[in-house]
């Protein structure tokens, strides 16, 4: 049977890959849209599996308060705007997470957050005075609430009992900290999306990958093909969102959206050492981050994570990056050579000139085994032992490279870039960082672009998801006291 003669649906929203990403958007449109109909794609057999799955992320509630790339110090002043920027973003999050509980769409929260206090250290004299920089101009800011500071050892060693064992303080060690920080399984959380949106008719195709993209009229004719049985099959939508990780760019060519045109990626893996002694696990209580090694990605910045999944306590050290070709942790060999354009060939010859510090890391990284591992992760935990650890791949990420002018031609970008064509009847989300974290907010940014039309209708419901929507906390303090106060009660995040 021809494909013209396959037509298998005709539906409102498409969702091309079953992560946090489409099940945000997806739980939005039903508040927004609830007569619309939805589909979601995804070529693995069930939800959440690539980089939404607890243990390919770090599962931190990004926002900024401990993460220090994204307070660079610069003239001699620490710059906080994309900190602040984030935060507002994560508190973004918060509201609609909340809101989605208290509308019965999120039952459980204590499976998807829990509170886990947020720690910054600094080691040696330049990071400390730089940390206590840092917390100087956030300790007064009102989206960093209850930050504090100490160099003081024996408070540090209260603090994190196992990074203080055996370290001889042969230079200067100090740490800020705020309780307010999370874990988030974001498996969990888009499970929790999309029983939702089963329960409200969403129809899911898994095991069927997207092979084309092809504008069909006002529709878009989406040609999938079923893993399992090898069927092709049509279906036409009214609007796509590409939310399938590394394999988004691809699509979004394929789909002719002139906005990719340029833009390469840059694929990279990670590892984690996980803790298997669960006497070990227990004496620790707090996501750790440090400072990024000369020449490390952002996504690399080491941490030593309590991670709470399934209901039980975990720890993480890493993530060690690598390197593939693939672009999705289930990906091909042969995707980072199918990606190649005439078109972006600059943008890689580019960065490949330009990213000489960044190869080297990588190349450094990959050439560590399992006992180089260990000996990073003493430079946290002194008194660590290779036998209480184990290595566990971690995901895959497409790090974006975007075209620009010459003499540069390519830059690479550790963001999480949103693009549409013109008429809004596609989009698609491109990078790795923040990522999950504020997946709300780049869902609300997407809603804005591709159905500007119906935002004055939207208005109300989406105040009534996002009280804060149109505000910006960080100036107006009361607002931020009152949705933190609610969100904390409403995640049950107060204990």
């Amino acid at each position: 049977m021809s494909e013209s003669t396959k037509i298998s649906d005709e539906v409102d929203v498409a969702l091309i890959g079953a992560g946090i990403m489409s099940a945000t958007l997806g739980a939005m449109l039903r508040e927004l849209e609830p007569t619309w109909t939805q589909m979601v794609f995804e070529r693995l057999d069930g939800a959440a599996m690539e980089s939404s799955s607890p243990w390919n992320n770090a599962g931190t509630g990004h926002s900024a308060l401990c993460e220090l790339n994204y307070t660079p110090e610069k003239n001699g002043k620490i710059d906080v705007t994309k900190a602040v920027a984030i935060n507002e973003k994560f508190q973004v999050s918060r509201q609609f997470w909340s809101h989605q509980v208290t509308s019965g769409v999120l039952p459980s929260p204590r499976d998807f957050i829990n509170p886990v206090p947020h720690v910054s250290l600094a080691q040696g004299e330049d990071q400390v005075g730089y940390l206590r920089r840092r917390y100087e101009v956030l300790a007064n800011h009102p989206l960093f609430p209850d930050m504090q500071f100490t160099a003081d050892r024996d408070e540090f060693a209260e603090k994190l009992p196992l990074m203080a064992r055996g370290r001889d303080y042969s230079e200067d060690v100090a740490i800020s900290w705020t309780d307010a920080g999370t874990d988030i399984n974001y498996g969990s959380l888009t499970r929790q999306f999309f029983d939702a949106g089963q329960r409200a008719g969403t129809q899911f195709r898994y095991g069927h990958e997207v092979k084309a993209l092809k504008r069909e009229g006002k529709k878009w004719r989406i040609t999938v093909k079923n893993l399992h049985t090898g069927d092709l099959s049509v279906v036409r939508a009214n609007f796509v969102f590409v939310g399938a990780g590394g394999y988004a760019l691809d699509l979004m060519r394929k789909a002719g959206v002139a906005d990719v045109r340029g833009i390469a990626g840059f694929p990279i893996s990670g590892m984690w050492l996980r803790c298997t002694n669960e006497e070990l696990i227990e004496q620790h209580q707090a996501k750790v981050y440090g400072k990024a090694r000369v020449g490390a990605p952002p996504m690399s910045v080491p941490h030593l994570d309590t991670r709470v999944i399934d209901g039980k306590r975990g720890l993480l050290f890493g993530p060690f990056a690598g390197w593939t070709p693939k672009f999705l942790k289930k990906g091909s060999y042969l995707d980072l050579f199918k990606s190649i354009r005439p078109d972006n060939i600059p943008s890689y010859l580019g960065v490949a000139v330009q990213e000489f510090g960044l190869t080297k890391y990588l190349v450094t990284e990959v050439l560590k085994n399992f006992e180089h591992r260990v000996d990073s992760l003493r430079e946290y935990m002194p008194l660590a032992e290779s036998k209480d650890w184990e290595t566990v791949i971690a995901g895959q990420r497409v790090q974006v490279i975007q075209p620009v002018a010459a003499p540069r031609f390519g830059s690479l970008e550790f963001g999480t870039a949103l693009v549409n064509d013109t008429d809004g009847s596609i989009a698609g989300l491109l990078g790795a960082s923040p990522g999950a974290s504020i997946a709300p907010a780049a869902m609300v940014e997407l809603l804005e672009r591709c159905f500007g039309e119906r935002m004055i209708d939207w208005a109300d419901k989406l105040i009534e998801m996002i009280p804060s929507y149109g505000h910006k906390l960080a100036g107006e303090p009361d607002m931020f006291s009152q949705v933190w106060e609610s969100t904390q009660r409403t995640l049950q995040l107060e204990d």
